[in-house]
């Protein structure tokens, strides 16, 4: 069962598919989660910024990279990992991706 866009509760489908995404993941960029939620990558970024203008999620440069993972200061923030948690129950689909992402780099001289 997929979130509903009548059914957000973050203000719209791409926003609440973002925070699931990112509560799964604990921390991402903007490019993997476009791949990981099959959205397109300006859709994510737009969910992303407006998320980090209400103070949802934080972001961090790593390299020439944004990171972006939910708000540790954001004052419902406990509440706010215990909803999102209960809001992936139904997402099989999106569990299922993310558990498939490589989260660490190949061993040197691994075949591939």
């Amino acid at each position: 069962m997929a979130v509903k866009s009548t059914a957000s509760p973050f203000g719209g489908e791409g926003r609440t598919r973002v925070l699931l995404a990112l509560r799964l993941l604990s921390e991402s960029y903007p490019r993997e989660l476009a791949r990981v939620l099959g959205m397109p990558f300006s859709s994510v970024q737009k969910a992303l910024r407006s998320l980090e203008n209400d103070g949802l999620v934080a972001a961090r440069t790593l390299g020439r990279t944004r990171v972006f993972r939910l708000d540790p200061r954001y004052f419902a923030y406990d509440e706010l990992q215990r909803f999102l948690l209960r809001l992936t129950e139904p997402e099989f689909e999106l569990r299922t991706r993310v558990s498939a992402l490589r989260r660490r780099p190949r061993r040197t001289a691994k075949p591939l």
